[in-house]
């Protein structure tokens, strides 16, 4: 078997080099995949329907991350995990504050204009809320899409800072993991006191593992980005910003690297996860820096690429379960 070697003379092998890239692909379209679900649900569904297909949408992926904890194999447990956060995230996070945001008359950020909103109240309950563009009503957000910069739910992402501070406290004190950053958090915040203060880890469930994993990973992405883009902090075109994304691209790499020595499929697909949502950062800011065309903002303008996107994600798990029973026949 042909190996190669990367720095630090540790051989790899070219079987380790497919597995690492077809995981890390398979995770990848994940992402335009998410978004593009996203804007078809608002296309299609309708407005008054909307809330409760995006509610059972997460609640589906609760319990696909559940059922994944009663797999007996690693590697489809971490499949249940990744697409149950996938969809909690979708449903319960970005549908939720997009209902919030719309019922309360939260407006987006635009590039130029006068953005206001009106909401009727009756019997202390919000109703009917309105926007107007420059005085003129604007009937959906999709009406004025090339002015969006942010639209109104990652506006309102920040405020669960607190919460996101409260569960990174459990998992820097109370847990051992193999996360890297959270090992480096414990011995840069502990020291050599590390090993009083974090004794033991919680049970181990790679369903669960992957499903936190995710939601953790993309939070903390989508409010670093947030308070990036904030022209009260820093701004989307802020040095630092920009260092952000290239510190991610290049740290991408590294979490790669990292991924080759790992043999086993649910192991490396949990790295791949890290990688594509460290690697989306750079990706995100040069979208909204006008640098990049996010084709899955647009899916119904871009039917081919997405399909293709599609077909890839579909034929390597397949490849992935017809692996699987190989190895089982063996």
């Amino acid at each position: 078997m042909a190996t190669t070697t990367t720095p630090g003379e540790i051989k790899v092998s070219s079987k380790a080099w497919v597995k690492s890239i077809l995981s890390f692909v398979l995770v990848l379209c994940t992402m335009p995949l998410g978004h593009a679900m996203m804007i078809l649900m608002e296309h299609f569904i309708s407005p008054q329907w909307l809330p409760n297909a995006a509610f059972a949408m997460g609640a589906f992926g609760l319990v696909f991350a559940i059922c994944g904890v009663f797999l007996k194999k690693e590697t489809p447990q971490t499949i249940m995990g990744l697409i149950g956060a996938l969809l909690l995230w979708t449903g319960w996070v970005e549908f939720l504050f997009m209902y919030y945001a719309q019922r309360f008359g939260a407006h987006p950020e635009i590039v130029n204009g006068v953005i206001s909103t009106s909401t009727e109240y009756i019997n202390g309950i919000a109703s009917q809320p309105q926007m107007f563009l420059n005085g003129e009503p604007v009937a959906h957000i999709q009406d004025i899409k090339p002015l969006v910069v942010t639209r109104p739910e990652y506006l309102l992402m920040p405020a669960s800072f607190g919460m996101w501070v409260t569960v990174m406290l459990l998992y820097i004190f109370n847990v051992r993991t193999g996360c890297n950053f959270i090992n480096w958090c414990q011995k840069l915040f502990f020291g050599k006191k590390r090993e009083e203060i974090v004794t033991k880890g919680m049970t181990r469930h790679p369903a669960i593992v992957t499903f936190i994993e995710t939601m953790m990973l993309l939070w903390t992405c989508y409010l670093v980005l947030m308070f990036c883009y904030d022209p009260r902090f820093l701004g989307e075109t802020h040095p630092v910003t920009i260092a952000l994304g290239i510190g991610c691209l290049v740290g991408a790499f590294f979490i790669f690297r990292k991924q080759l020595r790992l043999h086993q499929w649910g192991p490396n697909i949990r790295m791949a996860i890290a990688n594509v949502i460290v690697i989306w950062t750079p990706v995100e800011i040069l979208g909204r820096n006008d640098m990049l065309n996010e084709i899955w903002v647009a899916p119904l303008e871009h039917i081919t690429e997405m399909v293709v996107v599609l077909v890839t994600f579909i034929a390597i798990g397949t490849y992935l379960a017809l692996q699987k029973k190989k190895s089982r026949g063996h």
